[in-house]
């Protein structure tokens, strides 16, 4: 199948991509290049994954050129000094076995980091080619106001984002901006399953309560859902919410907006103030 893209100033980004956290090993390789041969074209890993080796190894392994391949890294939250923070693009670089990422983020935040320093290797390194656009990861508006303030606009924010958490004030902020919104967790971490509108939905269009929550993200404009799966099942599925999303209706979306939307699963201790 192939992925329709996602188009901005900044960004040309494949609509789905394939989240690769908890990824590793040999299984988590072939994971990879399972993907890569149905069709996936965006891969998402981090330096703190502590598997881009892997993903590296499956790019080379799938006979699929790197250029077909939208790649994302991330620096972590203690590495965000401008020295530390080229280190690790340096350092994920090698081990992705790649000249370049299309995409690096600033994984978290930290109330102490130097904001604009850190931007500002970021887009040297955008200048040099070794990435191709910058963005962040888990920032409020209130940090989005900051990087704003700095005459800066990310090509990509990505957050949790799923039907069980709503994130309309970024979503509004980044549509109004033209910045890429990319929803890790985007089926609730399996909690989708269980939900019994999700569910009669699905029966209603031959579809998983799961692709119906996916179907919900990929019809927004500006929204790149980045599942994680391992297996081809799962992974195939996934890409068969891609047609799904056009068959909501107006019924099956507003069964779905009504949903409580308070839901947050990923705040760590080190989370900022959402």
């Amino acid at each position: 199948m192939t992925v329709p893209v996602e188009k901005t100033p900044r960004l040309a980004i494949p609509k789905l991509g394939l989240g690769t956290w908890q990824l590793r090993d040999a299984e988590g390789q072939k994971s990879v290049e399972s993907a890569l041969s149905l069709g996936y074209r965006h891969l998402d890993t981090a330096a703190r994954y502590a598997n881009e080796a892997e993903v590296g190894s499956a790019i080379q392994a799938s006979g699929v050129a790197r250029g077909d391949i939208f790649l994302t890294s991330k620096v972590w939250w203690e590495n965000l000094e401008p020295e530390a923070l080229y280190r690790s693009l340096e350092n994920s670089l090698s081990l992705l076995k790649t000249d370049y990422l299309d995409l690096f983020l600033i994984h978290w935040p930290t109330p102490s980091m130097d904001l604009e320093g850190a931007i500002k290797v970021l887009k040297s390194a955008q200048g040099s080619g070794m990435i191709r656009a910058w963005g962040v990861s888990n920032f409020p508006i209130a940090l989005m106001q900051q990087v704003e303030a700095l005459g800066e606009t990310p090509a990509a924010l990505q957050v949790e984002y799923h039907v069980l958490l709503s994130q309309a004030p970024l979503l509004e902020w980044c549509q109004a901006r033209e910045i890429v919104l990319e929803a890790y967790s985007p089926l609730a971490q399996g909690k989708l399953r269980e939900n019994e509108v999700l569910a009669r939905i699905g029966a209603k269009h031959g579809a998983s309560a799961a692709q119906v929550g996916l179907a919900w993200l990929l019809r927004q404009k500006g929204v790149v859902p980045i599942p994680k799966a391992s297996s081809a099942t799962t992974q195939q599925a996934n890409l068969d919410a891609i047609p799904l999303a056009a068959k909501l209706d107006a019924e099956d979306v507003a069964a779905i907006d009504a949903l409580p939307k308070d839901q947050r699963l990923v705040n760590p201790a080190f989370a900022p103030s959402w």
